[in-house]
């Protein structure tokens, strides 16, 4: 693993700092209190402590989402995130960052690391760490750039980070802990949101029986973040799709609807749209500064 990520990160048992060390030919994450943590063979380490209450995507949802990612139709998003990561590095270093020569770009909810890939090919002296609770997600988060490491950590519990660790913290469609990401995040540093906009997927929602978008959606993220942080900027992004019904398959198959929806049912819906079928993407993508002057969390 990079040594310029694990330099950055910390045993979630003890918080103290963490070490490579190798066994024969094995790998694993050591600190100085003996706390070990095996490198999985699939390049991803584990760094929970305990047991995680969920275990995330399935192996299918995340397969789903790597076939259509891989098919540009997110690009939108991951362009969106790549600069307004330049922007936040190029405003952290006017800041005077101090956590050292390089920023970390850590995505908190990777999936599949497309997003963070993205983002780190934008930033040539940048490292990247996924963050995911899915064992099969973080597989391929751990291949998704030479620049990228992965690890299974659970959002709403202490992240495996240090203090003001993070240039740039992503967080697309995942679960938001602001006091964590505030303890985590330089103070010159950036949080990255990507949220639905009302009409994303619109065209589908009705039509499929899928999860609608909650309109209080924009509220509730100001909630979860806005007693550690200040929104500076908000954006909107579009983009309409062509897809094929089998793409649409792949795109409800790699969302929350997965879970709530009957395949038999879904597949005769589908087919019934015909083809091609027109859909919006549209999502908020919110850039967050620190509040200054807050405690961080023990």
């Amino acid at each position: 693993m990079d040594p310029r990520i694990v330099d950055r990160l910390r045993c979630p048992v003890c918080t103290e700092p963490l070490a490579e060390v190798a066994a024969g030919t094995a790998r694993a994450l050591r600190c100085s209190r003996r706390h070990s943590f095996d490198v999985a063979r699939q390049g991803y380490v584990n760094l929970l402590a305990g047991r995680a209450p969920h275990v995330g995507d399935t192996a299918e949802m995340v397969a789903a989402r790597a076939d259509f990612l891989a098919a540009g139709h997110y690009d939108v998003i991951s362009s969106a995130l790549a600069r307004a990561a330049v922007a936040a590095t190029d405003r952290g270093a006017q800041g005077g960052r101090g956590v050292g020569a390089y920023p970390l770009v850590v995505d908190a909810g990777a999936g599949t690391g497309r997003h963070l890939a993205a983002v780190l090919a934008a930033l040539p002296d940048a490292a990247g760490l996924a963050l995911d609770v899915a064992k099969p997600a973080l597989r391929r988060a751990a291949r998704a750039h030479p620049r990228a490491a992965a690890a299974l950590a659970d959002t709403w519990q202490r992240l495996p980070l240090a203090d003001g660790s993070t240039a740039v913290l992503l967080n697309v469609f995942a679960p938001r802990n602001g006091a964590e990401f505030h303890r985590v995040l330089d103070p010159a540093g950036t949080l990255l949101v990507v949220t639905p906009a009302e009409d994303h997927l619109a065209e589908l929602v009705g039509a499929l029986g899928l999860l609608r978008v909650d309109p209080a959606k924009a509220d509730r993220v100001s909630d979860s973040l806005g007693g550690h942080f200040t929104e500076a900027a908000s954006e909107v992004h579009r983009r309409e799709l062509e897809l094929t019904g089998p793409e649409v398959a792949t795109l409800v198959g790699m969302g929350p609807s997965a879970w709530h929806t009957d395949p038999a049912g879904l597949a005769a819906r589908i087919t019934a749209l015909g083809e091609p079928v027109r859909v919006t993407v549209a999502v908020r993508l919110g850039a967050w500064l620190p509040r200054q002057g807050l405690r961080q969390s023990p």
